[in-house]
């Protein structure tokens, strides 16, 4: 039996970066991570295999800044946890004893079981896992009908890719717009335009009331509204849910989103126990409701306070909160949101006002690779900090929206922002007499005083 200062159960963004910090942190620590499988998936860029990569094995995320900073790795799953004795077993018989023990198990799909036909072969789904994805590339390379059920951002990415592989795509959803877990309805209506223009063809505003097969394989999908469409497979995207059964088993608590529940540190119910990632449990930044956030960004900031924290407290500036800060480009069109938007602010019962500002991220706005660049700031209106932020535009937001998410954990009002000082550049930036920041931040106060 082997013992290690600490057990990592998880090889992907959590686990990884908790392992890298926490030896980093803790010289002369033993690690040791546990993986189902040998090889790992960027999970964020599962989508763009299916065409923009075009091969899984150009998407691999493995353990190696682990293993070069000390860490040691098995691949097998494990079976049994003895909390009291410390003690993990995995399938192959061998026992690890452990100090500190992390759960990065991250999560899994949620199958529509609800949805009649389900079961049918050519069903398929999004797994983070190399060998499924491998499995399903091969399919759709073959496939040349595809039904995509769900409009969040893997399903939206999904669509978009395989029609530039030359598919047949139909996208289903069944909220009035796609993405609207992340964007206003205003931004919605220009991301749809933007799925449009991708050549997938989009039913938004309709449930699936059937899949239909024959001999036991796809067929069709039939939706509530009578319509029928022909498809070779479907590819369900309804979303992930924590994988917390080995947690469970072992009587540690899980919060009402069905995730660990975790302190600002990282810590769950059980002593020297931790949990990261997908897996772990969430409160919003803004709202202070238990959350839901399954971003590797997400992950990797948690991992991060754990890793620094997992021997004794050094990382005083812990997880307050997640912000939900999401991107993706749509047929060249890129879109970006952080914190609090309207609908979840009004959700929440959040007092807010709106300032925004649309111009051209180039000046003078003649150079060929110019875009319309468009800024929503969400501000509380009895002091204007910044609670939330949406955006659509080239490339450069992707990198804006992390500017406004510092801007939102630092409390930064719109007052102090109309002062922002920043570098422009004709090529690089929109015009400095009209920043799109300090427009949008100059808009809000106008609104605020309404």
């Amino acid at each position: 039996m082997a013992n290690y200062d600490v057990v990592i159960i998880g090889g992907g963004p959590a686990g990884i970066i908790a392992g890298v910090t926490g030896l980093k942190q803790n010289p002369g620590k033993s690690f040791l991570m546990i993986k189902e499988e040998e090889k790992g998936l960027v999970p964020c860029g599962i989508p763009y295999v299916f065409h923009d990569i075009g091969s899984v094995d150009k998407n691999i995320m493995g353990p190696k800044p682990f293993v070069d900073a000390g860490g040691k790795v098995v691949v097998d799953t494990v079976n049994k946890i003895d909390v009291e004795n410390k003690k993990v077993i995995i399938s192959s018989g061998d026992e690890f004893n452990y100090d500190k023990l992390v759960f990065a198990t991250g999560s899994e799909v949620v199958i529509p079981t609800f949805i009649p036909g389900h079961d049918l072969d050519g069903v398929e789904y999004i797994r983070k896992s190399y060998n499924r994805i491998k499995e399903l590339k091969e399919k759709t390379d073959i496939a040349q009908n595809i039904v995509v059920i769900g409009g969040g951002f893997i399903g939206v990415e999904m669509a978009e890719q395989l029609s530039k592989a030359g598919k047949n795509v139909s996208l289903v959803e069944m909220e009035k717009y796609c993405l609207s877990k992340a964007f206003s309805e205003n931004i919605c209506q220009v991301a749809e335009e933007a799925i449009l223009n991708s050549g997938v063809k989009l039913h938004a505003g309709v449930k699936v009331a059937k899949i239909e097969g024959e001999n036991g394989k796809v067929k069709s999908v039939l939706l509530e509204n009578g319509e029928t469409i022909v498809t070779d497979i479907v590819i369900a995207t309804i979303g992930y849910k924590p994988r917390v059964e080995l947690a469970k088993s072992v009587g540690i608590k899980i919060n009402k989103k069905g995730a660990i529940l975790v302190d600002n540190y990282m810590r769950t119910s059980a002593d020297n126990v931790y949990a990261a990632g997908d897996c772990a449990g969430t409160k919003g930044f803004i709202t202070g409701n238990v959350d839901s956030v399954m971003l590797a960004s997400t992950a990797t900031a948690e991992a991060r306070t754990l890793g620094y924290n997992i021997d004794s407290i050094k990382l005083k500036r812990n997880m307050a909160g997640t912000l939900s800060v999401f991107s993706t480009e749509i047929a060249g069109k890129a879109f970006a949101s952080a914190g609090a938007i309207e609908h979840s602010a009004k959700g929440s019962n959040i007092d807010y006002s709106v300032g925004s500002f649309k111009d051209a991220d180039r000046h003078p706005g003649s150079f060929a690779d110019t875009s319309e660049l468009y800024l929503k700031l969400i501000v509380s209106p009895s002091d204007g900090v910044i609670i939330g932020a949406e955006m659509y535009g080239g490339k450069s937001i992707g990198e804006l929206v992390n500017v406004l998410a510092l801007t939102i954990q630092k409390s930064v009002s719109v007052f102090e922002l109309v002062t922002f000082q920043f570098g422009t550049h004709p090529l690089l930036t929109g015009a400095p007499t009209k920043y799109i920041l300090v427009k949008a931040a100059e808009n809000a106060i106008v609104n605020m005083k309404m």
